[in-house]
């Protein structure tokens, strides 16, 4: 039983379908081949496009969390994405996360972003300081991984060619929930919010 005291890590993100899940680990298993240990991969399970990281919040602001949702997709129609490109922040040659591009209908995505931003700025959430950039995020780099570690990771990635035949259909987002363990997160979801065209 849950306490109205009680905070959960969480975030709201669009779920990938199985397929695309496949070939990112497929994606992944050609770039640990070489091994690396200062790189730390996620689990491709796992993998998500996530809209907005809300941090611990207390359980009985869920449903002005959900309200919220609710306000930022009414009146946007299910669209399409796509996967491709292999990409870094901060960038290729110096990598310190590495991801995979979003394509498609990136203009919709954007602006279902910016219109939930706006409203949970209303509930107290500090409002996005940086671009939005559509990204699967694959793996991050250590701090401990030297110039020459970076650099040469940073060659295997350009030298790296990635597409993806999948796409994912966007017809809902989700207020996940988002438990830390020393085997990694377990994700699962609070809520789905389906968007609707009218």
């Amino acid at each position: 039983m849950t306490s109205e005291h009680e905070r959960i890590r969480s975030f709201i993100a669009i779920e990938l379908p199985g397929e695309i899940k496949s070939d990112l680990a497929q994606l992944g298993d050609r770039l640990m081949d070489a091994r690396q240990p200062f790189v730390k991969w996620v689990d491709f399970e796992n993998v998500h496009l996530t809209l907005k990281f809300l941090g611990n919040v207390a359980v009985k602001q869920i449903t002005e969390i959900t309200e919220a949702m609710r306000e930022a997709v009414r009146g946007v129609s299910p669209f399409r994405l796509e996967i491709s490109g292999l990409g870094a922040f901060p960038k290729m040659e110096q990598p310190r996360v590495i991801w995979v591009g979003i394509s498609g209908e990136t203009d919709k995505l954007l602006e279902l972003q910016r219109t939930m931003d706006s409203k949970l700025v209303r509930l107290g959430f500090a409002r996005e300081n940086q671009s939005f950039v559509p990204h699967l995020t694959l793996a991050r780099v250590r701090d401990n991984a030297s110039l020459s570690d970076r650099k040469g990771l940073g060659r295997l990635l350009t030298s790296t060619k990635f597409e993806s035949k999948g796409h994912i259909t966007v017809n809902s987002i989700n207020l996940m929930k988002s438990q830390l363990t020393p085997a990694g997160p377990i994700y699962s979801r609070l809520f789905t919010v389906s968007l609707q065209s009218k």
